[in-house]
C-alpha cells in the first residue's frame, strides 16, 4: 500500500506562523517535528512507499525533512495548485492498477494511533473489494469548519458541506461523521471513477502526466496546469459514485486548521501577567501583559498577531488584507535546498542576513548586478569561488565580491557553515541573481 501525501497547502489559516513558503504542514512545532514528519512516521506503519504531491517552493523543505525521519519517496511537483482530484489522479498514473493507495493531508494532527491503524485495516478490506473508502471522524464538537458525512454503518448516505453553527449541532445530534479529508482505494478504480464523473480533467491530466518532466529518479515535474478544472475529490467524485464506504474512526484528530486548535496542542511560552487570565502566548521575547484575558499572543520576528479565543478563523481577513505583501510570502528564515538565511537588518541601501549551509552542499554559480557583498564566516569552513579563483574562509575571516563578479559558497566540510553577509547597494532583492549553473536545476 502507498501513502500519496497532499503536500500544496499555503499555510495562510496560522499567519504569521506558517507563510506561503513556509506552510503549517512543515513548522516543526510538536516535540520538534512537524506535521508532515509525523504524517510520514505513522504513515510508515501501515504503508510501503510514498509519493508526495507538492509543488517546485516547497520541493526541497519537503524532501529534507522527509530524509531527516530516514524515509525515501516519490515527489510529483505540481506547477500550480489545482486541489485534490487532479493531485490524487497524478499518483494514481504513477501506480499500478491494482496498488491501493492511502490518501492523506500532510497537516493533520492524529492521536490513538492504534485506532488509527485498525481504521486503516478496515478500510484496507473495502479497497481491495473496488471501493472508494473515506473516514469518518466521531465529533468531538459541533465544529462550523468542517464538512460532514451521514451514514448507516459503513455506507454513506450523503455529505455535507461546512454548514451554520446551528446546522452543526443537528448534525452532531444526528450522529453524522466529520469528513476527514483522507481516503483509501485502488489506484485503477480511482481512475476509472475520474473518468466517469470528469472525462475531461482526466484526458487532460493524463496528457500532462505523460509529458512529465524528469529532474531525477524519484523527483518529476508537472507542467501545463493552468487550463486543468480546479476541484476537489469529495465534489469530483465522493459526492457522486455509488462506490463509496466510510470508516467510523475513533481516535483523535485535527486539521490543526486555527490557533485555537493549534493552542490545545502545543505548550505556549511564558508571559509576565498581571489581572490577566485564560491566554496563550506564542513568543522568543519577553512577553508581559495587563488586563487581557482569553487572548491569543502570536508574536514572530516581523510580525505580531493578537486575537480573540474563539476568533481565530478570522485570519483569513488580514491574509486578505496582506495580498501581495512579503509578510504573506516569506517566513523570517527562508529555506532553500542548500541550506537556510535570516534576513537580519533590511534598510534602503544595504542588507544584513545570517546565512548557514548544510555539509555537501552549495550555492548557484552567480553574480548581481546591483549589490557587494562581504561575508564572515563564523563557524564551519567555507569555500569560496571568485571568478577563476578559489579559497577557503575560516571562522572570524571574511572576503569580498564585487559587484558583477562571478561566484559560489560551498561547504566542502561536515558541520554546518554559518556566515553573515552584508549586501551594500541600491538593490538588494532576491531576484538580483544571475544563476548560470545550479546544483538544484533552479532557473
Amino acid at each position: 500500500m502507498k501513502n500519496v501525501v497532499l503536500c500544496g497547502g499555503s499555510g495562510t489559516r496560522l499567519w504569521p506562523l506558517s507563510r506561503k513558503l513556509m506552510p503549517k504542514q512543515f513548522l516543526q512545532l510538536f516535540d520538534g517535528k512537524s506535521l508532515y514528519q509525523k504524517t510520514l512516521k505513522r504513515n510508515s506503519k501501515v504503508c510501503d512507499n510514498f509519493v508526495v504531491i507538492t509543488n517546485d517552493e516547497h520541493y526541497f523543505l519537503a524532501l529534507d525533512q522527509m530524509e531527516e525521519e530516514g524515509f525515501r519517496g516519490r515527489f510529483l511537483l505540481e506547477d500550480v495548485g489545482k486541489n485534490t482530484a487532479v493531485a490524487i489522479a497524478f499518483a494514481a498514473f504513477d501506480s499500478d492498477a491494482d496498488e491501493i493507495l492511502f490518501v492523506t493531508p500532510s497537516d493533520h494532527l492524529i492521536k490513538d494511533e492504534a485506532y488509527y491503524q485498525e481504521a486503516a485495516t478496515q478500510a484496507q478490506e473495502f479497497a481491495k473489494e473496488g471501493f472508494l473508502v473515506t473516514f469518518g471522524i466521531k465529533p468531538t464538537s459541533a465544529h462550523s469548519g468542517y464538512g460532514y458525512i451521514e451514514a448507516e454503518g459503513f455506507d454513506v448516505k450523503r455529505f455535507y458541506e461546512k454548514p451554520s453553527e446551528k446546522e452543526a449541532e443537528e448534525f452532531v445530534k444526528r450522529g453524522f461523521f466529520w469528513n476527514s479529508g483522507m481516503f483509501m482505494f485502488k489506484a485503477g478504480v480511482y481512475l476509472q471513477q475520474l473518468q466517469k464523473y470528469k472525462p475531461k480533467l482526466f484526458t487532460k491530466a493524463k496528457e500532462i502526466f505523460q509529458n512529465r518532466q524528469q529532474l531525477s529518479q524519484s523527483h518529476f515535474r508537472l507542467k501545463g496546469m493552468q487550463e486543468l478544472e480546479d476541484i476537489s475529490v469529495d465534489y469530483a467524485i465522493m459526492e457522486k459514485s455509488d462506490k463509496i464506504k466510510v470508516v467510523p474512526s475513533t481516535f483523535r484528530w485535527s486539521d490543526m486548521g486555527s490557533f485555537d486548535a493549534l493552542s490545545q496542542e502545543i505548550e505556549g511560552t511564558k508571559a509576565i501577567e498581571v489581572d490577566s487570565s485564560n491566554n496563550f502566548y506564542y513568543s522568543k521575547r519577553a512577553v508581559a501583559v495587563i488586563g487581557l484575558e482569553g487572548f491569543l499572543v502570536v508574536d514572530t520576528k516581523d510580525a505580531l498577531l493578537i486575537i480573540k479565543k474563539g476568533q481565530s478563523q478570522k485570519v483569513k481577513e488580514v491574509v486578505k488584507q496582506l495580498q501581495g505583501s512579503n509578510l504573506l510570502r516569506v517566513h523570517p528564515v527562508v529555506h532553500r535546498p542548500w541550506g537556510t538565511y535570516e534576513v537580519l537588518i533590511d534598510e534602503r541601501g544595504y542588507k544584513i542576513k545570517r546565512i548557514v549551509v548544510k555539509p555537501g552542499k552549495r550555492l548557484s554559480l552567480q553574480k548581481h548586478f546591483h549589490r557587494n557583498e562581504h561575508w564572515i564566516v563564523v563557524s564551519g569552513t567555507a569555500t569560496v569561488t571568485v571568478g577563476d579563483k578559489t579559497y577557503y574562509v575560516r571562522p572570524n575571516e571574511s572576503t569580498y565580491i564585487k559587484m558583477g563578479e562571478v561566484h559560489r559558497l560551498a561547504n566542502e566540510g561536515k558541520i554546518p557553515v554559518v556566515l553573515i553577509e552584508a549586501q551594500v547597494g541600491e538593490y538588494t532583492e532576491e531576484d538580483d541573481i544571475v544563476r548560470i549553473d545550479d546544483d538544484f536545476k533552479r532557473g
